[in-house]
């Protein structure tokens, strides 16, 4: 629950402490993003291979064209699948979500077409349940990085497709997505 406050305040400084001229035009936007989390890894016996629909929610602040700061909501969805302990078989489900805050890099490639990349926290907290009951509840702040390619439909729309790792204890999750942007720009 800390971690959460400290990401909510962290992506509340980056709108308070922006110049207004930043928050009026200058770098300003706000996306969403859908895709798919694989998560492949054995969690004390139960192996889990599989991939469900994520989502992300961000908002960031372009300090110039080359430099940003994000802040976000990742989820991963739920992990499902049927497990056998002691000859029984039951229902496992692994879910986790968190708060993201970050930078960004872009470089534009053609008139429309910029590559970036993005790292920085993750403050997330996870659930394991099997049979609806609750197994173990993990809470950790982790590394994520990723890399994209954007297209301008135009100067405030944008598409993104990229690929993002998030570090969740011992183990990693891909996430690939397909989103839009929208900037406040001039």
């Amino acid at each position: 629950m800390n971690k959460r406050i400290l990401a909510v305040t962290l992506l509340m400084s980056i709108f308070a402490g922006a110049p207004q001229g930043a928050l009026a035009g200058d770098g300003f936007y706000v996306g969403a993003s859908i895709g798919s989390a694989q998560l492949n890894d054995d969690f004390d016996g139960l192996d889990v291979d599989g991939d469900t629909v994520a989502y992300r929610i961000v908002g960031g602040w372009r300090v110039n064209r080359y430099f940003g700061l994000e802040a976000g909501y990742q989820n991963f969805g739920d992990f499902e699948q049927n497990v056998t302990i002691n000859g029984v078989t039951s229902k496992a489900k692994l879910s986790a979500d968190g708060y993201t805050f970050g930078v960004t890099g872009s470089y534009p490639v053609a008139e429309r077409v910029e590559v970036f990349g993005r790292g920085g926290w993750f403050f997330w907290d996870g659930n394991a349940d099997v049979n609806n009951v609750s197994q173990a509840t993990p809470e950790d702040t982790n590394l994520y990085y990723g890399a994209g390619l954007s297209f301008g439909l135009s100067k405030r729309f944008h598409i993104n497709t990229d690929w993002t790792r998030f570090e969740l204890k011992s183990t990693e999750s891909d996430v690939f997505s397909v989103g839009l942007q929208y900037r406040f720009g001039k």
